[in-house]
């Protein structure tokens, strides 16, 4: 017999089967994935697909070739420093040539990577200043206070030069000091300099470059 009063309706959901479940997951899992590689199909379709493949000035690295987790960074007082930490925005590096001192072609390609960064106006917070010193080199009071005594600072640190060589290289027939690399948030080598570069030219392909992957980052890290 049906209660004293209204009668009521209850809706209940249908008990959800395991094969449900198993696509459930399966569909989340390739979401994941889709999420985590967004940045790099946004960095290549801005080079193969957009106008920048029949202009690109600089040599796109494929495959790309991530930050080595045990790569034995340091201070230059000698504290070691996790290369993970670098990771978050990216990274206009410079290596000077593995010799005594840096040079005035070094001191050029410095001066060349802090007006790069200021070129970019409004994305200048983006790109952090990274100099990796292999352990043959010198730095003279006057270029260190040019590198760290002055806003915004470069992050200086140094690496055996084997090391640094296993990860990052120069194009056939130049040196390393002779180019500016960036390094995506993802702690990835994806683009090299023309040796020498023109800053013009070079400053067009990393506005590019950020402009497709605008949000990935976190300024000012």
């Amino acid at each position: 017999m049906p209660p004293d009063g209204p009668v009521t309706l209850a809706v209940h959901s249908l008990p959800v089967t395991n094969a449900e479940g198993n696509r459930r997951r399966h569909w989340t899992m390739w979401l994941v994935l889709l999420v985590c590689a967004a940045p790099v199909i946004a960095s290549y379709f801005s080079f193969y697909v957009l106008d920048l493949r029949g202009s690109a000035y600089s040599d796109l690295i494929t495959p790309t070739r991530d930050l080595p987790h045990d790569l034995p960074l340091r201070t230059l007082s000698g504290d070691a420093v996790n290369p993970q930490s670098l990771q978050g925005q990216w990274l206009l590096t410079y290596v000077p040539d593995a010799q005594a001192r840096c040079n005035d072609g070094c001191e050029r390609m410095l001066f060349m990577q802090r007006q790069l960064r200021e070129m970019l106006g409004k994305d200048r917070d983006r790109l952090d200043k990274l100099v990796l010193l292999p352990d043959e080199v010198s730095l003279t009071p006057a270029q260190l206070d040019a590198l760290i005594g002055h806003e915004p600072k470069v992050t200086l640190l140094r690496a055996p030069t084997a090391a640094l060589q296993a990860w990052l290289m120069p194009a056939p027939g130049h040196r390393m000091g002779e180019h500016l690399f960036l390094v995506d948030p993802m702690g990835r080598w994806m683009l090299r300099s023309p040796a020498q570069p023109d800053p013009g030219k070079f400053k067009k392909d990393l506005e590019r470059l950020m402009r497709a992957n605008a949000g990935w980052d976190r300024p000012g890290r």
